[in-house]
């Protein structure tokens, strides 16, 4: 059993990379390997794992959560650095906001994808109300 930390993960790809802390090269891991939701998976995160070898070198398998990324079991954020959770319909309207405002010419279908994208990303964080 090797544990490591998440250094990146890509949720529409369904992969991403672990590195282990007894060092060495990243491992990669795969949607189908984890044992648990693949939207708790974000750099930072610390997962154990069954190490296999690949012909494309380490690859991780029967993943399991041993810890959320973001913050430390425990932390507190500081006073100031306390945000408000937003409802879905107030973080579109912010985004197309924001977005017309930086590039008047962006397309109705851009502004859908981006805000699709930072909609997940928002949730992932808690930013956003699921």
């Amino acid at each position: 059993m090797v544990t490591g930390k998440v250094v990146r993960f890509d949720e529409v790809r369904g992969y991403g990379f672990v590195a282990p802390e007894v060092g060495g090269e990243d491992v990669f891991i795969h949607v189908n390997d984890l044992t648990f939701d693949k939207r708790l998976v974000a750099p930072g995160a610390v997962v154990e794992f069954d190490l296999e070898e690949s012909d494309r070198g380490p690859k991780a398998s029967n993943v399991r959560m041993v810890r959320q990324g973001a913050a430390e079991p425990g932390a507190q954020l500081p006073e100031e650095e306390l945000f408000d959770v937003l409802s879905a319909k107030e973080f579109h309207e912010l985004i197309t906001e924001s977005l017309l405002s930086a590039s008047p010419t962006i397309t109705a279908e851009q502004i859908l994808q981006v805000r699709q994208k930072l909609t997940q990303v928002a949730v992932r964080h808690g930013w956003v109300e699921a």
